[in-house]
């Protein structure tokens, strides 16, 4: 009888650990399948992009609004002293004209660096975009059908809609009309 109860016990211990394992239960709902749960992961990822993106441009605008101001601050100077004759002009005068003339042309030039880094930046999230679309049409071709593509592209113009203005007035346009005055000029 002894020998028995023995062979039996392992038996029931794995009889027990496997109702256990059964008995272990996703707090996913029935419903929800792991692709979905990797595709709403994509689009997470997606709107942090968007997000990410959006706040690099509002820096780079913050940083040409300060550039356009003290262009517009330093030009304005200049215009004062360039009004006034040669004759009446003191050596100070002169030295600062010349001062401000360097300075100017200094943050032109920065303005320039930074316009360029826009423009980098665009032509990055372009190809980013490019990637991006064709990998989820890979990972996800069924439940990427037209109604979802169509949210995810509407997500990302969305983006782009509230950003272009600043982008389509790059270069010498937005350099031009920054502070009045025609910066490409000094």
């Amino acid at each position: 009888g002894e020998r028995w109860r023995a062979t039996l016990l392992p038996s029931e211990k794995d009889q027990t650990s496997s109702k256990k394992s059964e008995d272990v239960i996703s707090m996913a709902d029935s419903t929800i399948t792991i692709e979905n749960i990797e595709g709403e992961l994509c689009k997470i990822e997606r709107i942090r992009d968007i997000l990410v993106r959006r706040e690099s441009e509002l820096k780079y605008m913050m940083d040409d609004i300060q550039l356009c101001k003290e262009i517009t601050r330093l030009k304005t100077e200049l215009q004062k002293l360039v009004s006034i004759s040669d004759n009446d002009k003191s050596k100070e005068d002169r030295e600062r004209e010349e001062e401000l003339l360097q300075q100017i042309n200094k943050l032109v030039e920065t303005r320039d660096f930074l316009v360029d880094d826009v423009e980098f930046e665009r032509l990055r999230e372009q190809e980013e975009d490019r990637e991006m679309a064709a990998f989820l049409q890979s990972k996800f071709p069924k439940t990427l059908s037209a109604k979802g593509a169509l949210q995810d592209q509407t997500v990302a113009s969305k983006a782009r809609k509230t950003t272009a203005p600043f982008f389509t007035k790059t270069g010498l346009t937005l350099l031009k009309d920054c502070c009045g005055f025609t910066c490409s000029v000094m």
